[in-house]
């Protein structure tokens, strides 16, 4: 009996980004007997995993799904069964392809069958497909901009506020709209910068390597430019500059080691980008620069004259007095600038998360300082501004992402803005949503160490770290993790912001 090949490159465009799944009696590679007809699909060689079952003749059931319908664990989960199959089919090999096919096997068909000819049955299906998917994708777009669009106007809002009472919190004559000022002037000119950057990006092929060990789902996401920090992160240095004025000693030392956490995170994607070191920079040897550079800020702080309002140095404001911590300061600013750069890192890993966050904990952070550095606290604000920016490429669905220069720059500056004032309960508890994201991670690998120890076989504590990897194992959407972590951050910013004014 003869067999038909079908190729993946006959697949009409419109499947792309749309997931087609076949009914468990659906075969591709069989024995058949006298009443049944095989065909054989010859697979793009980024096959999840080989599958074969038979196919009755001139019959194919069909189920749409959008390209964020990776609900099953086979797919999902890092662990799965062996027995587990799957097709995975790209629609072209090209950098530019705009998505995948799936072939999963499903015991639901929510479509009436259509009863055809093999050579029709893809046909009927991308109609199908492009028809019902569609609908969903622009949902899941439109949910994005208004959240991106509701962050923005939630910060400005409160911002207007802060500056509204600021004579009552600081008990000295400032500008108007001191903070909002710089929010408002870095969130344009990134906005703007973004438009001009992304597609040179695109154009000399700077594309974010996607990691083999991630969800399965994180793979739609090939062919993304990256480096976005880049050109969100020198604006919000230079605009906190320009309006603090270039004599603050503080916004100096913050935009200095800023600077140099983006060049470490810089050289990371560098080497990433290369085809010797997809992986980029070593974990360790990041670690190993991160604690060098937040000890050789510690140090500059206790060499340096800075404005405090505190007759000694070394001094921790929390709500119920001071603590002073002498020597161990040090160790304090270091291990926070390694958590706050970690923390971000991994918070990038989905649209608008790490960017979204940071500006909710900057602007926390600018409400503690105020009362003790009002430069600081431009700095705070020009920097969430710069990170609103640059989400309005980075919402759903991301056109840039920031890379490891732009994640570990906005943990040096978090680190930086509570070093300077003491203000690290603030900080952590603005930067709540990366101290979690940094604790799966840390919980996971303590977990399976302990329990291979003590039963021979190690268990994990998630599904995968970091935490949002679980939920979206767990059948959460990527637009509602970071809306509900949006919701816990924004809570989280406020309570931080007045704890710092309480404790100073």
């Amino acid at each position: 009996m003869s067999s038909r090949f079908l190729n993946h490159r006959h697949l009409p465009l419109h499947l792309s980004r749309k997931r087609l799944s076949l009914p468990p009696s659906t075969s591709l590679i069989h024995s058949p007997p006298s009443n049944f007809h095989c065909a054989t699909l010859k697979l793009h060689p980024l096959i999840i995993q080989q599958y074969s079952r038979c196919v009755r003749r001139n019959v194919v059931s069909t189920r749409a799904f959008d390209d964020d319908s990776f609900d099953m664990p086979l797919l999902d989960d890092w662990g799965a069964d062996e027995s587990s199959h799957a097709y995975a089919l790209s629609s072209s090999d090209g950098e530019d392809s705009d998505g995948e096919v799936f072939l999963t096997p499903v015991n639901d068909v929510d479509l009436p069958s259509v009863s055809s000819s093999n050579n029709d049955a893809l046909t009927v299906a991308a109609h199908r497909l492009a028809i019902l998917g569609r609908g969903r994708k622009k949902h899941r777009i439109k949910l994005g901009i208004f959240i991106t669009m509701g962050l923005i106007i939630f910060l400005t809002l409160l911002l207007l506020y802060v500056d509204w009472c600021a004579w009552r919190i600081v008990r000295l004559p400032l500008s108007a709209f001191y903070l909002t000022r710089p929010f408002l002037i870095s969130a344009i000119l990134v906005s703007f910068a973004g438009y001009v950057c992304v597609p040179i990006f695109r154009r000399f092929k700077i594309i974010h390597v996607i990691k083999q060990q991630g969800p399965v789902r994180h793979r739609l996401k090939k062919g993304t430019p990256t480096l976005g920090g880049l050109f969100f992160i020198p604006i919000g240095i230079t605009v906190a500059h320009v309006i603090a004025g270039s004599s603050s000693i503080e916004v100096s030392g913050a935009a200095g080691v800023t600077v140099a956490f983006a060049a470490v995170g810089l050289l990371s994607d560098i080497l990433g980008l290369t085809k010797n070191h997809r992986r980029g920079l070593p974990a360790s040897a990041e670690v190993l620069l991160e604690v060098a550079v937040g000890t050789w800020f510690s140090f500059w702080l206790s060499i340096t004259n800075i404005s405090s309002p505190y007759g000694m140095k070394m001094l921790v404001p929390l709500p119920l007095g001071l603590v002073y911590l002498g020597r161990y300061y040090q160790l304090l600013t270091s291990f926070c600038f390694v958590s706050m750069g970690r923390g971000v890192k991994l918070a990038d890993a989905l649209d608008g998360l790490a960017g979204g966050t940071a500006a909710l904990a900057f602007t926390g952070m600018s409400i503690a300082v105020l009362p003790i550095c009002s430069d600081l606290a431009i700095f705070g604000a020009s920097m969430a501004g710069s990170c609103v920016g640059f989400l309005l490429h980075n919402r759903y669905r991301a056109s840039v992402f920031m890379g490891n220069m732009g994640s570990l720059a906005l943990g040096g500056a978090l680190a930086a803005m509570a070093a300077c004032t003491g203000m690290f309960f603030p900080l952590f508890i603005s930067s709540g949503i990366f101290i979690v994201e940094l604790s799966s991670v840390i919980i996971q690998v303590l977990y399976w160490k302990i329990t291979k120890g003590l039963r021979g076989a190690g268990w994990r504590f998630l599904r995968m770290p970091p935490f949002h990897y679980h939920l979206q194992l767990r059948g959460f959407r990527e637009p509602n993790i970071v809306l509900g972590a949006y919701l816990i951050s924004s809570v989280l910013a406020l309570l931080g912001g007045y704890v710092g004014l309480v404790s100073a």
